[in-house]
């Protein structure tokens, strides 16, 4: 399954985030920045990548767990659907989404 993952998407705002998880037909690959220990989970869209702002630090896997539990609530997806790949312990980070209709 991962060999189909289509790792050039970013998408430009939320609405197109959302609409990217309730109409894609297979997994696909997101590379992300990650600030932590901000003042509030956020979540920013730049011309060539995703910011997540995230309140919690980046201390024993603290952040990472939030990124998803933060990333399942916007985008109504399970945790499960959400896996970090790489980037455990760095601000860049790619990540995995699944979409709930391949579950």
């Amino acid at each position: 399954m991962l060999n189909d993952v289509n790792k050039n998407i970013i998408p430009k705002s939320l609405e197109e985030f959302l609409n990217l998880i309730k109409n894609s037909s297979c997994a696909f690959k997101l590379q992300i920045k990650v600030s932590a220990n901000s003042k509030k989970n956020s979540i920013e869209f730049h011309d060539n990548y995703i910011k997540l702002k995230i309140s919690k630090p980046a201390v024993d896997g603290q952040a990472n767990k939030e990124i998803i539990k933060y990333l399942s609530d916007i985008l109504n997806l399970p945790k499960n659907n959400i896996q970090i790949l790489n980037g455990e312990k760095s601000s860049l980070k790619m990540l995995l989404f699944t979409p709930k209709t391949l579950q």
